[in-house]
């Protein structure tokens, strides 16, 4: 949830004359990303729940 996100903040904050926004992930799972515009950055954050869990061996 949110690689789209780190192309679409920077449109949407110029267009919008802001450096944070906050978005809705329309999903199956749904889910709010706050996203914040820092120079050539996009800082994103938000609320997960584990859905996964592994181990990987070398």
């Amino acid at each position: 949830m949110g690689s789209i996100h780190t192309g679409l903040a920077p449109y949407w904050a110029q267009q919008l004359g802001k450096n944070s926004l906050v978005a809705y992930q329309e999903s199956k799972r749904g889910g709010v990303l706050y996203c914040k515009i820092e120079s050539e950055r996009v800082l994103i954050s938000g609320y997960a729940v584990k859905y996964l869990e592994g181990v990987i061996e070398a």
